[in-house]
């Protein structure tokens, strides 16, 4: 697993990671060269902020099962014997109920697609964002690769090591630049969805019953328009943990549909409603914002959630070696939110 071509030592700093340059092969998913979906006679003159609010977004539920194994082998991001990587949609399911189509469900096809299938092995998901984020995912389908990749993971974390840094855009600025965000999160179940609430001083009884302290380590990287371009490295994994550690911070994930609600404003001053009774709705945005994404209220209730899994360390080849460094670019859609907000990209040679 030590041959891939994307993969780089590990430099030191969040923001010369940032920086890194990627080979020119990671288009990624969504651009001309490799998505298989795009229109076909667009014109060559519309540029992105005009005519199209989210370029190279997939709606994973009108595809086939042919087309959504079409769209995540042009996703690859490298493959070098078992270990695949590929840059999930935005909106693709990992996992779900029988008959849905998921990530999981079309293994067995990606697979064969790309020519794994005669090693007689499952293919299996290592590592993946939730639903509506983007990104890195690993798959594999050597046993031994899966375990190794899971023990460093796991070490990383008892370590407190961070392996996987998230890029997102914020309605609203943190109140510091950078820092850490702790707080005990549980799952709860509302009307059919399952959602993440904090848990103030949990007892020794809430932590057996599913309470979970988490943490993450973020940094601002860019401000404009009232928002803000955050790094964001967990240090625990728990569902839709960045998402619940920003709103937090009172500055929720754009497109963040779920939590963004849980923020109330009275005179430009935010402050965090009850989580029991705030139930998921649109994210509003204000009037200002919405001419600078040049989008219509009706297209920003459809603003794609703008939190992107975009660097993991894998373990080097060799046991003394550093760790290596996989990048996957930007979606298109998150570069133009960032080029209408005046957001500078260090990575900007990353993105598509």
């Amino acid at each position: 697993m030590g041959g891939f071509c994307a993969w780089r030592p590990v430099r030191r700093g969040l923001r010369s990671v940032l920086g890194a340059r990627a080979r020119p092969r990671d288009a990624g998913f969504g651009t001309a060269a490799r998505n298989p979906l795009q229109p076909r006679g667009s014109s060559k003159g519309s540029g992105p902020t005009r005519d199209q609010p989210f370029p190279g977004l997939l709606r994973p539920e009108d595809l086939s099962r042919e087309a959504l194994v079409d769209v995540l082998r042009a996703a690859v991001v490298d493959q070098r014997g078992p270990l695949v990587t590929l840059n999930k949609p935005q909106g693709l399911p990992v996992a779900g109920q029988e008959g849905q189509l998921t990530l999981l469900s079309v293994l067995p096809e990606l697979s064969q697609a790309l020519g794994l299938h005669k090693q007689g092995q499952e293919f299996h998901i290592i590592r993946a964002p939730g639903k509506e984020a983007s990104g890195l995912v690993l798959l594999s389908s050597c046993p031994q690769t899966a375990s190794r990749l899971h023990k460093f993971f796991v070490h990383s974390r008892r370590a407190q090591r961070p392996t996987a840094t998230y890029c997102a855009v914020t309605h609203g600025l943190p109140a510091v630049s950078e820092g850490k965000i702790q707080a005990a999160l549980a799952l709860e179940h509302t009307d059919g969805v399952i959602h993440a609430v904090p848990v103030k001083s949990p007892s020794r009884r809430d932590i057996v019953e599913g309470v979970r302290r988490t943490l993450s380590y973020f940094q601002v990287v860019a401000t404009g328009s009232g928002c803000a371009l955050v790094q964001l490295q967990p240090l625990t994994v728990f569902p839709h943990q960045l998402q619940v550690h920003l709103m937090m911070q009172l500055c929720p994930v754009l497109g963040d549909h779920t939590y963004a609600a849980r923020v109330g404003s009275v005179l430009g001053q935010r402050f965090l409603l009850p989580a029991q009774s705030t139930k998921p709705q649109g994210q509003v945005l204000d009037e200002a914002l919405l001419r600078r994404l040049r989008l219509t209220p009706a297209q920003a209730a459809q603003l794609p959630l703008h939190l992107h899994l975009h660097r993991l360390l894998l373990p080097g080849a060799r046991p003394r070696e550093a760790p290596l460094e996989l990048l996957a670019p930007l979606p298109p859609y998150f570069s133009r939110t960032l080029q209408c907000l005046g957001l500078s990209q260090p990575w900007s040679s990353v993105s598509s």
